[in-house]
């Protein structure tokens, strides 16, 4: 099963208009022979904390029809969004969806960074799901600097990792040629990592999507400048190729 890390610049606050560009991304990793993509952390909206306090228009349940071009684009998703989580403060959440659009899992961040812990509500439990008898964890940005959260996925048959993240420019560089090869190959799992490349809130995204094998050796890297998708075919039983 081949499997794309996407990198995008996202419109500000624009659900339709972010859904319409990563609907394109998901096209171009179809067509690349993907099976499932994955997108980075705030897909639909970009960074926009204030926005997002202040607009519950911007947030996006798993059944809202600005997510139909993204479902219909034939190939299974993994896209985090603002979530409506009950209360006056949305989650931080990865939505996966099936090639036919049909929901599968929604895992809910539960390592809010910084400012995120006054906006947004943290989640309870890990993320998994199934899909071509692989299964799959799901962690979004900080989660991913916390190793039992991966360690836990690993005990549990998980064979890839799905990171949804913002790194910026700057720090963002090192901790995402870090962290990433760090979890694959102290777990052994695929680890593939989408992210937003340039303006994104308060940062710059620092792009370089990118997926590590097992063992920690990168396997395909996005660039710094546009928006793109890398794809690795991925080995129920650990074989691998670009």
């Amino acid at each position: 099963m081949k499997i794309a890390a996407a990198q995008l610049t996202c419109v500000p606050a624009d659900v339709r208009a972010n859904a319409a560009r990563a609907a394109d991304l998901a096209g171009r990793a179809r067509e690349q022979g993907a099976g499932l993509v994955v997108f980075p952390e705030f897909t639909l909206t970009g960074y926009e904390l204030d926005a997002l306090a202040a607009d519950p228009g911007l947030w996006t349940g798993a059944d809202d029809p600005r997510l139909d071009p993204l479902r219909s684009a034939g190939i299974a998703t993994a896209v985090t969004v603002a979530l409506p989580a009950g209360g006056a403060r949305p989650a931080i959440a990865t939505l996966v969806y099936d090639a036919d659009g049909a929901h599968v899992t929604t895992y809910a961040k539960q390592h809010l960074y910084r400012h995120e812990q006054g906006v947004f509500r943290p989640g309870e439990r890990d993320g998994r799901f199934e899909l071509g008898g692989i299964r799959f964890s799901l962690g979004v940005c900080y989660d991913n600097h916390f190793p039992g959260l991966t360690g836990r996925a690993a005990a549990d048959g998980c064979r890839v990792h799905l990171a949804s993240s913002l790194y910026g420019t700057g720090d963002g560089i090192r901790e995402r040629a870090t962290v990433h090869p760090g979890i694959a190959k102290e777990h052994g799992l695929y680890v593939v990592l989408a992210n937003h490349v340039g303006p994104a809130g308060p940062w710059t995204g620092c792009g370089g999507a990118a997926v590590w094998g097992p063992g920690g050796a990168l396997l395909a890297e996005a660039d710094d400048r546009t928006p793109s998708v890398v794809t690795v075919e991925v080995g129920v039983a650990g074989s691998a190729g670009v």
